[in-house]
């Protein structure tokens, strides 16, 4: 850290270690010693957050599952019965440990059963009158989960009651959730400081099940919660690896796993597949062809709307492949004309396809939220965005807090599913050619993917398994807290 800020700031490092100290002393930075040598340095918040999770998580672990009466096997049955289907050995092994487990993590891959495990799980469960409440980190994952089992799934932050008058949750340890079992679902996307708030919520009786796929990118926010959590050896882990036979016949997933095991994905040309390659080499091409695609192309031949299920997601913000430049063109050419305002160089107008980039807990409106302006009133100063379930007004002075969203970064798109998903991949890219970036960019598609680019980009996105490194000590607190119950 000291050596970073010295390359980055141009001063000299006992100016950075004199202000790491008085940052210690007032409060502000949590520093550590660390067993192997020297020292880990926090944001107090992060720190508080960490240490409390972990012991928050080993609290839980140290105490008893609520008693049941069930044949496990006979409830297996009953499920596949009911369903006229049959569950793979590992689904069987997660229904078990759901019943048994204080905390169970179940993570897989695209087709390997994930929604089919958790509605066995909840079926079985709500039968011996276990209260089960299901959330997850977005809105639109929310309602994905909703749609999937059936149930009624919020975000976390509406679990959890997040008062914008109050700036806090609602739900905490004074308050905690009437839940005998939390289903959390697109873990990977949930950040340290958000992970904790559901520990503290947690009844002590309560069982947690952690849904999510460690091989996604990790959250935007601090910390690698899914990662940690399974890399810390307390909790049981059931990993999904059979791809199921109808997801087989899909080579969105067929090739998601192939990029996931470091192998080149089947690029087809055009046709029945779902998942498609077109080969361009040049970023020009590249961005007139995006431009033909989804203004013309997948419209006409798929019967879908350019603006509400096409979602164009790229590795980086800037560039002529950029998301910044991408939406420019968009808007140009799906919504050219209506009302606007100018906010800086960005231009907003009545109709266009725009995301929230930051929390903002006033407006209840959270990163990665997508919507469409329906209004903007020059006389008020307010622009009024549709979500999912509502609108929201916006002041002209939050306007900072969106950005046209035609296109957006695949990190953005983390935790969203679209009808139909293009992806341009150039060595334009080459920073941020990984393999769980193009794993995730992929599984973002629920009908068709379409990825334009060249195969060199595809091929170096695929070679390169490193994972940024994120600093954080939640497994190792986690093993040393277990060790010593």
């Amino acid at each position: 850290l000291a050596s970073e800020a010295v390359t980055m700031l141009e001063i000299e490092a006992d100016i950075i270690e004199a202000a790491v100290d008085r940052l210690a002393q007032g409060e502000l930075l949590a520093v550590e010693p660390l067993s192997r040598g020297g020292e880990a340095v926090y944001l107090r918040s992060l720190h508080t957050a960490e240490v409390g999770a972990s012991r928050r998580l080993a609290g839980l672990l140290s105490s008893d599952v609520l008693p049941i009466r069930i044949d496990i096997q006979r409830a297996i049955e009953w499920f596949e019965s009911r369903e006229e289907i049959a569950l793979a050995p590992a689904q069987r092994e997660a229904v078990g440990k759901a019943i048994t487990s204080k905390v169970l993590v179940i993570t897989g891959g695209p087709g390997t059963g994930k929604t089919t495990l958790i509605n066995g799980i909840i079926q079985i469960l709500e039968k011996k009158d276990r209260r089960i409440l299901l959330c997850a980190p977005t809105g639109r994952a929310a309602k994905r989960l909703n749609e999937a089992t059936g149930r009624e799934a919020k975000t976390i932050h509406r679990l959890l009651e997040f008062s914008p008058k109050a700036m806090e949750f609602m739900r905490g340890q004074h308050n905690p959730l009437d839940a005998d079992i939390v289903v959390i679902d697109e873990v990977s996307m949930v950040d340290a400081v958000l992970f904790y708030h559901v520990l503290k919520a947690l009844p002590q009786h309560c069982q947690l099940i952690l849904v999510g796929d460690v091989d996604q990118l990790p959250s935007v926010g601090p910390g690698s919660v899914l990662r940690e959590v399974i890399g810390s050896g307390v909790v049981d882990v059931v990993r999904l690896t059979e791809i199921f036979r109808q997801a087989r016949e899909s080579l969105i997933v067929v090739n998601a796993h192939r990029v996931n095991r470091g192998e080149m994905p089947l690029l087809k040309a055009e046709g029945q597949d779902d998942f498609v390659y077109i080969e361009r080499e040049e970023p020009d091409e590249i961005v007139a062809l995006i431009k033909d695609l989804i203004s013309e192309r997948i419209p006409e031949r798929m019967g879908v709307d350019p603006l509400d299920d096409i979602q164009l997601i790229t590795p980086m913000h800037r560039g002529l492949l950029g998301a910044r430049n991408l939406n420019a063109e968009l808007q140009a050419l799906l919504n050219p004309r209506g009302a606007s305002i100018m906010r800086g160089s960005r231009m907003f107008r009545v109709g266009d396809r725009v995301m929230q980039i930051r929390n903002n807990y006033y407006l209840e409106v959270y990163n990665g939220d997508i919507g469409r302006i329906v209004d903007i009133d020059d006389i008020e100063k307010m622009v009024s965005v549709r979500y999912e379930d509502r609108v929201v007004s916006y002041e002209y002075s939050d306007l900072d807090e969106l950005v046209l969203a035609y296109a957006c970064s695949i990190h953005k798109s983390q935790g969203s599913e679209f009808p139909v998903v293009v992806m341009p991949l150039h060595t334009q890219h080459y920073v941020l050619l990984q393999r769980n970036l193009l794993y995730t960019g992929i599984t973002r598609g629920r009908q068709t993917v379409v990825v334009v680019g060249s195969k060199r980009a595809i091929a170096i996105a695929v070679k390169n398994s490193k994972i940024k490194t994120r600093f954080t000590r939640l497994a190792e607190r986690l093993t040393a807290l277990a060790s010593q119950s």
